[in-house]
């Protein structure tokens, strides 16, 4: 495997030190009303709510805004409030007080109800027709967040246009969680619902990758500095190798992945969102709808994968019992709500090419799983070597490299070559690290917060359009069929605390490269 990079001793890279701002702009422009569809659950208790609570509590959202829970569990507003300074004191990293948290609280409500209730609907019309007192509701934005399991979202999205949820006079947004369809005839469907209630550019298909500084700034790493852009090609690029790697197993999820696995939780978004900044073309304006074409573009030109080469480059996984550090821990198929014959993925490998002039005969690896040793996510792009050996054969030096660390620290490091001190003609792998937690003195901004508040401000970059949804799900699609058409017999195929199934690094041998390795 590839020698590790990150941990290696170099060269620092930290700007002036300065205090620098948490963020540079918010949204105290804009007074909201946002009803939280599954207001009560728990992507909203461990996520939503204390990442909202964040540009409250550093002043940048606007004083005046509502936020209205709707769920079936049977909460009044003052209990609901108690949930919100809970959720708030238990999920936010850093302490605040109390009388801060009780002002936080004091915008919530609460409607209890089922989402097949026509009443109910009535009810959060009305509330959103109330605004907000002493604001003109033309300069309200409505945020409707739909915090639910994907299979209630059609039903949600048609309620709300039968009772209007969608009209009045201020800005009328709508936020969607993946997963966006579960392949790319569902997806249309689901777009098309969606677009019978709100136009394209009022929906905000979120995925919290995007809101990772790493992942945001690759575009100012790529398109502002010109030292790297000759070099981001076919000419002077080897391969490129994408992880996202999880140390912890499904957890609650059993139900969601016995039918998504792998592929769709990870891959159709996270990763090829990654791949498409990391190879995209510089956009004419740095527009949200410029730069969401040229991610298009390479949707569209991944190369079409024929079954014989499913078969070959496209490996799959399924973890067994194993050990994480001193902790013994169950396989895939003991987990809760699994089948005890589960053929659902927990991880996955494979070589996929881009069919452009920048990227052609450029390999992108892509590898993801669940009960891997480390939990990390980064991009690497290796550097093809010099044509000849400096110094004579014994040199082996380690090709340039580049590597873009986005958890668990977010981080940019390039590697190149020095000599060692000495009489010895002997090359050494340096490191040029720039790290965000040591070069700013703020912390980077929690992914959810930065998305609101670019939802607010009517900001698209960040967020997944319906064209490339249903384009990303064209790449991996055949992908779904080929392994549901035919399931592997030897799952599990790797112990939980592995890098995953042999095959995986057989893969790579073919080609005489490695996987990265992480210490």
């Amino acid at each position: 495997m590839t020698d590790s990079m990150p941990g290696q001793e170099g060269i620092k890279v930290s700007p002036d030190p300065c205090t620098l701002p948490v963020a540079t702009q918010g949204a105290r422009d804009y007074p909201f009303v946002m009803v939280m569809f599954g207001g009560a659950g728990d992507l909203a208790r461990k996520k939503l709510v204390p990442t909202l609570f964040r540009p409250f509590r550093d002043n940048l959202l606007a004083e005046n805004f509502r936020v209205i829970g709707y769920s079936r569990t049977g909460l009044s507003t003052q209990e609901y409030r108690m949930l919100v300074k809970e959720s708030v004191i238990r999920h936010c990293q850093h302490p605040a007080p109390e009388e801060l948290v009780e002002q936080f609280a004091s915008h919530f409500e609460f409607i209890s109800g089922h989402f097949e209730e026509d009443a109910k609907y009535g009810e959060i019309a009305a509330a959103i027709r109330e605004g907000i007192p002493g604001i003109p509701p033309d300069v309200t934005s409505t945020l409707h967040y739909l915090a639910v399991p994907p299979d209630s979202v059609p039903l949600i999205i048609a309620k709300m246009k039968e009772h209007g949820l969608a009209d009045g006079p201020g800005r009328n947004r709508i936020i969607l969680e993946k997963p966006f369809g579960a392949d790319r005839l569902s997806a249309h469907t689901l777009n098309q619902k969606v677009l019978e209630v709100f136009d394209e550019n009022q929906v905000f298909r979120i995925d919290h990758y995007l809101g990772k500084e790493t992942v945001q700034n690759l575009m100012f790493f790529r398109f502002g500095n010109n030292v790297f852009e000759p070099l981001w090609n076919r000419n002077y690029v080897d391969h490129v190798q994408i992880t996202v790697a999880e140390d912890i197993g499904i957890e609650t999820r059993g139900n969601f992945y016995e039918q998504a696995g792998v592929v769709r939780d990870i891959i159709q978004n996270h990763m090829l969102q990654l791949v498409a900044h990391t190879a995209m073309e510089p956009p004419a304006s740095f527009e949200a709808d410029a730069i969401r074409d040229e991610k298009l573009k390479i949707y569209k030109s991944f190369r079409k994968m024929p079954p014989e080469y499913i078969a070959q480059n496209m490996l799959r996984g399924q973890y067994g019992p194993g050990r994480l550090g001193k902790e013994i821990v169950r396989g895939y198929r003991e987990e809760d709500k699994v089948s005890p014959d589960s053929k659902a993925s927990t991880f996955m490998a494979g070589k996929f090419y881009i069919d452009n002039w920048r990227w052609s005969g450029v390999p992108f690896y892509l590898r993801s799983g669940k009960r891997l040793p480390k939990r990390i996510t980064e991009i690497y792009v290796e550097f093809k070597q010099p044509p000849l050996k400096l110094m004579g054969s014994a040199c082996q030096e380690a090709p340039n490299a580049l590597c873009l660390q986005i958890q668990p620290e977010e981080s940019i490091i390039l590697r190149f070559n020095t000599k060692q001190p000495g009489v010895d003609n002997l090359p050494y792998p340096s490191m040029l690290e720039f790290n965000y937690a040591k070069s700013f003195k703020a912390a980077t901004y929690p992914p959810y917060a930065r998305l609101l508040l670019d939802c607010l401000r009517g900001d698209l970059t960040l967020f997944a359009r319906q064209d490339g949804i249903e384009a990303m799900w064209g790449v991996v699609d055949p992908v779904i069929q080929f392994w549901e058409e035919n399931p592997v017999p030897d799952f599990p195929n790797y112990k939980a605390g592995t890098w995953g199934p042999d095959a995986a690094c057989q893969m790579m041998d073919r080609d005489s490269r490695q996987w990265r390795l992480f210490e």
